[in-house]
């Protein structure tokens, strides 16, 4: 009786044991589980309400109050003219309404450069800075970068014409004349953001009042080509001109030098029935 008294208390201090264990280390399990609760909880970023559009609008469209909604967005990375009410959106009321000046997609958050003022029509005009002016240049496939052009990107323009050289001689040449030079309408549309190719018979640069002569002027007197400028690009293009000579690696041979011819002064005398010139120191 004795061992099997030894034997069951054995046994159940065992289990005891064990009970202990589990209970030991599901605690542990939930003590770990809500720290990295209270974590995740410090950690969480603040959100606020925001507008936003329900739908795809095109550019061009009329935003009206069924076309908004109310998302949740991270305050701290709020961008710049974000608006947070139906009333900011519309603040003399429904009937006046705000025209897309992009694409936006369904969620995209609601933004006062994506938008006209109330009321106001989209344009070009809309979309030109403070002192800058509209010029529209005339494009084909080959000066137009095959198409590949949209609002938005940024272009340097060449002109190709002929001016006077070394010695007088008129000569081809192709100059850089206006640099980073930024798109805002293709054609007939302002719309940035187009995929494909398309081509184009006109574009439209936003450039100072200054830069609306120099190319009213070399659209005049020669041919305009665009080249595209990669969209990260920073780079400032220095002063670029090529003629034919330079790009065949031609150097320009200088005059010869005129040879004075030596001046000889005579006279005629008759001698008999012979005039006779008679050479004499000149005298100038």
């Amino acid at each position: 009786m004795r061992a099997v008294f030894g034997l069951v208390l054995i046994v159940g201090m065992g289990l005891a044991g064990f009970a202990i264990y589990m209970v030991q280390g599901y605690f542990q399990q939930q003590n770990a589980a809500l720290a990295a609760q209270q974590a995740a909880i410090a950690e969480a970023v603040p959100t606020v309400d925001v507008i936003a559009v329900n739908r795809v609008v095109e550019h061009g469209e009329q935003i009206t109050t069924d076309d908004i909604v109310v998302i949740k967005y991270a305050e701290p990375f709020l961008p710049e003219g974000i608006f947070r009410t139906q009333e900011e959106v519309f603040p003399e009321g429904p009937e006046e309404l705000r025209v897309a000046l992009r694409q936006m997609e369904p969620n995209e958050p609601l933004l006062a450069v994506k938008v006209t003022a109330p009321g106001e029509v989209a344009g070009i005009t809309a979309l030109l800075e403070r002192g800058m002016r509209a010029f529209a240049i005339k494009v084909d496939v080959s000066s137009g970068v095959s198409g590949f052009l949209s609002p938005g990107d940024r272009v340097d323009v060449y002109w190709t014409g002929r001016a006077a050289g070394l010695g007088g001689d008129n000569t081809d040449i192709t100059k850089l004349i206006e640099a980073n030079v930024q798109l805002v309408a293709v054609d007939q549309t302002s719309e940035s953001g187009r995929t494909g190719a398309t081509i184009a018979r006109t574009v439209t640069v936003q450039v100072t009042p200054d830069q609306v002569a120099a190319l009213a002027q070399a659209q005049a007197t020669g041919r305009l080509s665009l080249s595209l400028v990669g969209r990260e690009d920073d780079t400032v293009a220095g002063a670029i001109e090529v003629n034919q000579a330079s790009l065949l690696g031609i150097t320009p041979q200088a005059p010869a030098p005129q040879v004075e011819r030596e001046q000889i002064c005579t006279i005629r005398t008759r001698r008999g029935a012979e005039v006779v010139e008679i050479p004499i120191p000149c005298t100038n």
